[in-house]
């Protein structure tokens, strides 16, 4: 029998049955059993079960597989696994350690060194471009699940607070400007700003008392929502994370707080033309769905003129670059791409602009990025303006534009749009 339970060793010849005392002495033995047992399991509980864990070890292991001279894995391996370089992800070690102290090496309770920055970081890399639990770091990097965890949470802050600033910024004059460039470049539309749509995250640790709030008819489970702008680089120029998953974009255009700086005139002036027509505002192509504000352009649902056709082609091409975006950031960073293990949206939240900022650090990075360099604007004082809005929703502005890139992209010649004659 089991050492743990000892009692069990050996078992009382119990009478036969037709003896009148079987039944007392079977009922005595069993009481005694179940006693026994709770004993056992009470002093078992009351132990703290501690596992040691070599984190001198662990960083070790760590530095002879990707930080030595001769690294036991190569560039490629590391950016594979880390999905950034290696000297972006070691800038990002040297910025968070010094920004927060709870990523400085110390010494613990026990007065032994506690984990290394390098580790830290690493754990909350891992588990952003995965998305496995906590404890997978437990055998390499010799890190607790609890640890792994926090190593996370405080991640995602520092990360937010201390490049939120600059890589989740609302385009500057300097940036629109080299983004009015590089879309009339690429898509044959000046003024474009970007795409604008929305995304859905599943969210598994959703309570129970919010899951009708969070799910709708079209989604199995409960989940966030994240709208978001990309330009034709795939950087990130707006986020908005935290609606509940059963509303529509709608309803989440009118939380979210894209067009506040029109509104209270701390939006830089930057006009463009198209067709001789002088337009104040940029613009942003969405779907169907969106209302018919000055700010949007939708394509047409039925065209007939070729011209028209020729628009819609490039429309649809040019709005993939904001489901491109999507696509890389789920691919990208596992822990997008899988159920949310968060218990609140405040969480999720920081879970997901991490990943935003993150994306477009790497961006820039690799010298892909349209506006790598920022570039502030003078600051202006907040002043409320009454005729934004009604700008805003202009749907004559919004009918006025259309025309114009129409006859703008009927008036260059592009092979590749040319509608065939079967089409017409």
């Amino acid at each position: 029998m089991d050492s743990k339970f000892p009692f069990l060793s050996t078992l009382p010849d119990f009478p036969d049955d037709g003896d009148a005392s079987s039944s007392d002495s079977s009922l005595v033995f069993f009481q005694n059993l179940i006693q026994q047992a709770e004993l056992l399991d009470t002093a078992s509980s009351s132990k703290k079960n501690y596992v040691r864990r070599d984190r001198v070890g662990g960083h070790e292991t760590l530095m002879a597989d990707y930080f030595d001279e001769n690294p036991k894995f190569s560039e490629d391996t590391f950016r594979h696994r880390f999905r950034m370089s290696k000297s972006l992800f070691l800038k990002i070690v040297s910025d968070v350690e010094a920004y927060d102290e709870w990523f400085q090496e110390g010494l613990d309770g026990r007065m032994k060194k506690s984990f290394t920055p390098l580790q830290k970081v690493t754990s909350a890399i891992k588990q952003l471009a995965t998305g496995n639990p906590p404890d997978e770091g437990d055998e390499y990097l010799n890190m607790s699940e609890r640890t792994s965890r926090e190593c996370l949470e405080y991640f995602c802050e520092t990360v937010c607070k201390r490049y939120g600033g600059e890589f989740l910024r609302r385009p500057t004059s300097h940036d629109i400007a080299l983004l009015y460039q590089a879309h009339e470049d690429r898509h044959h539309l000046p003024g474009m700003l970007g795409s604008l749509d929305c995304t859905h995250f599943v969210w598994r640790m959703c309570p129970t008392e919010l899951r009708g709030q969070y799910m709708r008819g079209d989604h199995q489970y409960p989940t966030v929502m994240l709208e978001a702008v990309a330009s034709q680089d795939l950087w990130i120029w707006h986020a908005f994370c935290g609606p509940a998953g059963s509303q529509n974009d709608i309803n989440v255009l009118q939380q979210s707080p894209l067009f506040l700086a029109q509104r209270n005139g701390t939006a830089p002036n930057c006009p463009f033309q198209v067709n001789n027509h002088l337009y104040k505002r940029g613009y942003y192509l969405t779907d169907g769905i969106y209302p018919t504000w000055s700010v949007f352009v939708k394509s047409f649902p039925y065209p007939h003129d070729p011209n028209e056709k020729k628009f819609k082609r490039q429309h649809e091409a040019a709005r993939k670059d904001v489901e491109r975006a999507f696509g890389v950031l789920k691919s990208k960073w596992g822990i997008l791409n899988r159920p949310m293990r968060s218990k609140t949206v405040r969480k999720i939240r920081s879970i997901v602009y991490t990943c935003l900022i993150l994306h477009n650090m790497i961006i820039k990075d690799d010298g892909r990025a349209i506006a790598p360099v920022h570039i502030q604007d003078p600051p202006v004082e907040p002043v409320f303006d009454d005729t934004a809005y009604t700008e805003l929703i202009d749907e004559d502005t919004h009918w006025r534009l259309k025309h114009d890139l129409v006859e703008h992209l009927g008036s260059l010649d592009l092979p590749h749009l040319e509608v065939d004659s079967d089409e017409e």
